[in-house]
């Protein structure tokens, strides 16, 4: 049977706005000409001229933080203890299992930036598109953010999960999600107002600490969802396996068999 494969995945690039500043990739290239000492220092009396065309290697050096690019989050990063107190665990452990499952599509494209997505809400569009979902579906919502990605605004931009319905999701077996904005939650900007006007440090980072309760992970700006049907294909989105960490790097793809 063929496949065709979707690539849901955004670069690591210099000059996008993909994160927060402070918080964005640097990424130094160096080319065959600049490299070429590199290669003479592992061979006393190897001369630059001595190297086809006189090139080295190509090579990158990168500084990054885990949670730039499309990736992965663990249990870890939301908190300190998953599943209403056990140890949270951290990207090397989380199974390998829940990395290939059938995913499912959640268009809410529609929603305001800083909107706060509930139940009711995953319910109406799990019925509109006539998807019962199954234990370890991975759940991925399209938002308005897809379409910022690279512009000023992209960090604001999009709905977010709260803790309500991301519980809805967990209890009935899910356990990754991913969204292609930059928070699972609605943008900080928006929570910030809400915060100040009421107070309530219940609602920051809502969605992420559903965790606390039921261990899950997600996936952060994902892209090309929209490329996506609702249902009827595979996601895979193994991490880069970093010790002891809240999140790795993944290339993540929908495989669709035709």
């Amino acid at each position: 049977m063929p496949r065709r494969f979707i690539d849901l995945s955004v670069p690591l690039e210099n000059g996008v706005k993909s994160d927060p500043d402070g918080f964005v990739p640097e990424i130094t290239y160096m080319n065959h000409q600049q490299t070429a000492g590199q290669i003479t220092g592992f061979f006393p009396g190897l001369k630059k001229d001595d190297l086809p065309d006189g090139e080295g290697w190509a090579v990158e050096f990168v500084r990054l933080i885990t949670h730039n690019g499309t990736h992965l989050d663990a249990p870890y990063h939301f908190h300190s203890t998953m599943d209403g107190g056990k140890r949270a665990i951290t990207i090397d452990e989380v199974p390998l299992d829940w990395c290939f499952r059938p995913g499912v599509k959640l268009d809410f494209r529609a929603l305001p930036d800083g909107y706060v997505v509930t139940a009711a809400d995953v319910e109406r569009e799990l019925q509109r598109i006539g998807h019962r979902l199954q234990p370890y579906d991975i759940v991925v919502v399209n938002t308005r953010a897809g379409s910022a990605y690279g512009n000023d605004d992209y960090v604001d931009a999009g709905c977010g999960m709260g803790y309500e319905a991301t519980i809805h999701l967990l209890e009935q077996g899910v356990r990754v999600t991913g969204t292609d904005a930059w928070s699972w939650d609605a943008p900080f900007s928006h929570t910030r107002k809400k915060y100040e006007a009421t107070g309530d440090a219940r609602l920051i980072w809502e969605g992420h600490k559903a965790g606390r309760d039921i261990g899950y992970c997600h996936l952060e700006k994902l892209h090309n969802l929209e490329a996506l049907p609702p249902n009827g294909y595979t996601i895979a989105c193994f991490p880069t396996k970093i010790r002891g960490a809240s999140a790795g790097w993944t290339r993540a793809v929908a495989i669709v068999d035709e």
